[in-house]
């Protein structure tokens, strides 16, 4: 029997998080915070089978850029209770191909966020 598991949360500066230090670890790369100036590097981390990044057809071209992104949605809010970021963590059945596995969270998104106007950087794990 297939069943799924979700979860939303809020990335928040009140709970000492950041966007940065989130996606780098998502998606397995490393990106240099230029509010902090921390380096989050995670790119020898395995698991990651697909990431992109998926927008709005009227989004400027910098959001496609990761690192610019993630940095300039941290820059845009200066309070220290800020909520920066929502991350919705999806599991799927293992009976799906990683195609369909894609495909399904590629209509979810694009459905649920960027037909509303808003940029999301999706990663998918090896189940």
């Amino acid at each position: 029997m297939a069943i799924y598991h979700l979860r939303a949360s809020m990335i928040s500066r009140s709970q000492g998080r950041s966007a940065t230090a989130a996606i780098a670890y998502r998606v397995a790369e490393r990106i240099e915070d230029r509010r902090t100036g921390l380096v989050f590097d995670y790119a020898a981390r395995g698991g990651v089978d697909h990431t992109e990044i998926l927008a709005p057809d009227h989004a400027p071209d910098w959001v496609r850029d990761r690192s610019e992104l993630w940095n300039r949605v941290e820059e845009s809010e200066t309070r220290k209770n800020s909520q920066v970021a929502r991350e919705v963590r999806v599991a799927l059945p293992d009976e799906l191909t990683h195609a369909q596995r894609l495909e399904l969270v590629r209509e979810f998104v694009r459905g649920q966020f960027v037909d509303r106007g808003m940029v999301a950087d999706i990663a998918l794990h090896a189940p």
